[in-house]
């Protein structure tokens, strides 16, 4: 079966064609070149975004349609990792990319907040100090030691996020792609790159997430491939989630959609081997856990009607690599988002394409591939 979010009305791209050579060759047409290119078209710049199959047809088309603040490791391990300071930007700069795609995506973003559950008491003390940690550096948060409805007796408290949303993933970037060539952007779909030096372009950016290999040979060691796996079901008989939900460290989520389908992803950690891949495909493992915790979140074993997996990147830091490829004055990097790319693909994008511009912002250096690449 294909993405429920892929089935979503395609709009109509205006027509452009860039004759000869670009300022800009970006090679990926999922939220991180979309975001590039519509930041470059604004300036003025002649950009081309080269997509393998169509927009939001990769990670963008194929996630469980989370918009969360943040990064991959939860907040109090980044300020651990990073410093007090670089760990609240890099939370800040999230929050700014949250309020410009609730601008910019109308009703493909619902800004409901988020629920990360414990479902253990090892995990509450884990959530609870992230909560502290993001308490006392004055961000937006709650601690939810108490949960009723369907979460009642199931799960040892939660934090709410309340910068947080849902997002239809695909109408989002195709509506950022719209926009890109609206701003005189062309967008090349169906148009696999094998190799950089096919690019007539000034400067390149990669922007392939989990899709890198084969174009920058460091970017293949620096950037694993990992899969997700996704259901939905058919639409219920009510709301029981208001908003997106996510438990044991991020490995099982879910949420539902306008019209009450449950998208429900994870439990790659029962195959991290198997699902450490680039090959799309579902597993009937995976796929049997998820329609048996699908069955216990409703109460019943309710109708699958779409069944998918996406590829997504993540590096050893689990922070993406995004800026100037070292040694490579042309060649621009954007991946490796370890499953949080809806919000930070759009926001690294952005800020990939600041720098092209000649004005990086400071956050820029928070993803400098020359850490790993």
């Amino acid at each position: 079966m294909s993405s429920y979010w892929l089935e979503d009305d395609r709009p109509a791209f205006p027509k452009r064609h860039l004759s000869g050579r670009v300022d800009v060759a970006i090679v990926g047409g999922g939220v991180t070149g979309c975001s590039c290119a519509l930041t470059l078209a604004d300036a003025g710049l002649r950009v081309r975004v080269h997509e393998a199959r169509e927009v939001a047809g990769g990670a963008s088309g194929r996630n469980g349609g989370f918009a969360l603040r943040g990064a991959a490791a939860p907040y109090d391990a980044a300020r651990a990792e990073l410093g007090a300071d670089r760990a609240a930007s890099l939370w800040r700069l999230t929050e700014r990319a949250l309020e410009r795609m609730a601008e910019l995506a109308g009703d493909a973003f619902r800004p409901r907040g988020s629920l990360r559950l414990a479902a253990d008491t090892e995990e509450a003390k884990s959530l609870k100090a992230e909560y502290e940690a993001l308490r006392d550096d004055g961000f937006a948060v709650e601690w939810r030691p108490e949960l009723d409805g369907r979460l009642a007796d199931r799960f040892h408290g939660a934090i709410f996020h309340p910068p947080d949303g849902s997002i239809h993933p695909a109408r989002w970037v195709r509506r950022l792609a719209v926009r890109a060539a609206e701003a005189g952007a062309e967008i090349r779909e169906h148009d696999p790159v094998g190799g950089l030096e096919e690019l007539d372009a000034d400067q390149v950016v990669i922007a392939t997430d989990g899709y890198t290999h084969g174009l920058l040979e460091p970017l293949d060691r620096a950037v694993k491939p990992a899969r997700g796996q996704v259901v939905v079901t058919e639409p219920l008989d009510s709301e029981y989630f208001s908003c997106p939900h996510y438990a044991r460290y991020g490995y099982d989520y879910w949420q539902q959609t306008e019209d009450l389908r449950l998208v429900l992803g994870g439990f790659r950690d029962s195959a991290l081997e198997e699902e450490s891949t680039a090959e799309e495909g579902t597993t009937p493992g995976i796929q049997a856990r998820l329609e048996a915790f699908a069955g216990e979140l409703v109460g019943r074993a309710p109708r699958i009607t779409h069944r998918w997996s996406g590829i997504f990147g993540v590096t050893d830091d689990l922070l993406p690599l995004a800026g100037q490829a070292p040694g490579r004055d042309r060649l621009w990097v954007s991946c490796g988002y370890s499953g949080h790319g809806n919000v930070l693909g759009f926001a690294c994008g952005d800020l990939v394409a600041q720098a092209i511009l000649a004005r990086p912002a400071p956050e820029l250096s928070l993803f400098d591939p020359a850490q790993a690449l």
